[in-house]
């Protein structure tokens, strides 16, 4: 498993360089880059969405998903954990910016979704388990440790906590790969793809302040959306 732990360490070192960085970063590159990532995440989600098979099962697992996510109160439970892991590190380095709670909160939470459960990551993972191939979350690291500085430098040493998620679901979905692929077709796969681009859309949206959708609760939508695209195709498609 080479794959998930180099895309940890190249999050981590982008973070404190960021978060070391701060404010003394150009504060044009601080404002616009996030907009330019976010406008990335919605290329890479439109181009994750256009390659569904069966619209229906996603639309339900994402509606489902949101609202288990919104029942279990997901999004809120990241962010306390997020407000006190920012309390804790901000005890022991100079915080980073000058975000209100509320704003950090909010900032957290997309980015969260964008290093953690992003596509790339999802699919290098899946690939490594199967294929002992990592370049594709090679890849995925080469942005993130560019991507992270930018955010780090915004949302202070915090960032670098993703690394815990972000390894923790590669790690897992690498793990389970050779027990999960083997049940799939490509029409579920596609369905996937398509389920995990609209949490990519509407993470863009949020990172670019368009509009703040609750992209932590739509999270469970991708555990569901497997089954009921098989489901589908069986008694429907």
């Amino acid at each position: 498993m080479i794959g998930p732990f180099v895309n940890g360490g190249a999050l981590l070192l982008g973070s404190l360089a960021g978060a070391f960085l701060g404010p003394r970063l150009d504060k044009n590159l601080r404002n616009h880059m996030p907009m330019v990532f976010g406008c990335a995440s919605m290329g890479i989600g439109v181009a994750m969405v256009v390659k569904v098979k069966f619209l229906a099962p996603v639309v339900l697992a994402l509606v489902v998903g949101t609202l288990l996510g919104e029942l279990v109160r997901l999004e809120t439970g990241i962010q306390k954990a997020a407000g006190s892991a920012r309390g804790l590190i901000e005890k022991i380095a100079t915080p980073s910016g000058d975000l209100s709670q509320e704003e950090f909160l909010d900032k957290f939470v997309a980015v969260m979704v964008l290093f953690c459960v992003s596509g790339m990551g999802v699919y290098g993972s899946m690939n490594e388990g199967m294929t002992g191939d990592p370049t594709l979350l090679i890849v995925k690291s080469i942005l993130d440790f560019f991507t992270a500085p930018i955010f780090a430098s915004i949302l202070g040493y915090t960032v670098g906590i993703l690394v815990i998620p972000q390894l923790a679901v590669q790690a897992t979905l690498y793990l389970c790969a050779a027990l999960i692929l083997p049940l799939t077709t490509p029409d579920i796969m596609a369905d996937f793809s398509a389920c995990g681009g609209l949490i990519m859309l509407a993470t863009g949206f949020r990172i670019c302040g368009i509009k703040q959708f609750p992209v932590a609760n739509m999270i469970p939508a991708l555990i569901l959306v497997m089954p009921l695209s098989a489901l589908w195709a069986h008694f429907v498609g």
